[in-house]
């Protein structure tokens, strides 16, 4: 993992344009709120996917796969400056500093997600991914659906026309795929389709697998956020229970939300199990995601 998130800064730090370059203001708030924090959760998977093979492992070009985990990365984190802003959830705090918009001004913000979700497409497009041209178009569409009406964008509407609606299991479960599970399938799509070597039956495993750490994902994001810390979690704890959001725990209760992360697991374990040796690392990423603590 600290390779790979080293790897991962490294690659970030050389594609967000340079703060002294105009517009200057701009460009310095793009590199605060994708540098230096953040646990880099699906660029892990990307370059985990990218391992992914039958039998002996055939991994990706570790070049090709660096420019897909970037882009899911950029969306991530315009997303998180979105998701701050005060005509949203409204927060004060992420990854342990104040959130974009307070740091530097709600305009600047806004521009600052407009302009990562650009440079992720960007990286797509001006970058050699697969061998096979209509793969990587292909890859193109899998980000830009999952950014959409039909992916994160979708998952939020239906988050916040959800306030104070007592929601129930498939309900959540529909909200969360979209906008959390959305990316998280994505980012796991690109490295896969970096490496050249799975079949249809294989990618649409790794899919399964994506879709059940990307719920596991938010149902324990619930319940750290009942029984972690604001100092632990670099964000601020309790706030979807102050402002009357459903959540796993709302609608499950602690034990049984921690049961159900513990079932998504083992149905993403299970997922992988066609694909042997190669599969590790997502299967160690899946219990990272379900036993973490932060």
């Amino acid at each position: 993992m600290a390779r790979v998130q080293a790897r991962v800064e490294a690659a970030l730090e050389r594609f967000l344009p340079a703060a002294g370059i105009a517009p200057q203001r701009l460009h310095d708030a793009m590199r605060y709120a994708v540098l230096g924090g953040g646990k880099r959760i699906r660029p892990l998977l990307a370059f985990a996917a990218g391992e992914a093979s039958v039998g002996e492992p055939v991994s990706a070009d570790p070049a090709r796969l660096e420019i897909a985990a970037c882009a899911v990365e950029c969306v991530h984190a315009y997303s998180l400056v979105h998701d701050d802003l005060p005509c949203m959830d409204d927060d004060v705090l992420r990854r342990g500093k104040p959130a974009c918009h307070v740091e530097f001004d709600e305009a600047t913000a806004l521009l600052v997600g407009d302009s990562l979700q650009s440079l992720a497409f960007q990286l797509l497009a001006e970058h050699r991914l697969s061998d096979d041209p209509a793969v990587q178009v292909e890859m193109v569409k899998i980000l830009a659906a999952a950014c959409g009406s039909r992916g994160m964008a979708g998952g939020q509407a239906i988050d916040l026309a959800s306030v104070g609606q007592p929601l129930t299991v498939p309900e959540l479960e529909y909200m969360h795929i979209h906008k959390t599970g959305a990316l998280i399938r994505a980012s796991v799509a690109l490295g896969a389709r970096c490496s050249n070597v799975l079949a249809p039956g294989q990618l649409a495993r790794l899919d399964h697998y994506a879709k059940c750490v990307g719920l596991a994902f938010q149902v324990v994001d619930d319940v750290l956020d009942q029984e972690s810390s604001t100092a632990t979690l670099g964000k601020t704890i309790g706030k979807d229970a102050a402002n009357n959001k459903p959540t796993y725990v709302s609608a499950l209760g602690l034990a049984r939300a921690r049961a159900l992360a513990e079932e998504l697991r083992e149905e993403a374990q299970a997922a992988l199990s066609e694909l042997h040796g190669g599969a590790r690392r997502l299967a160690e990423l899946a219990d990272f995601i379900v036993l973490r603590k932060f």
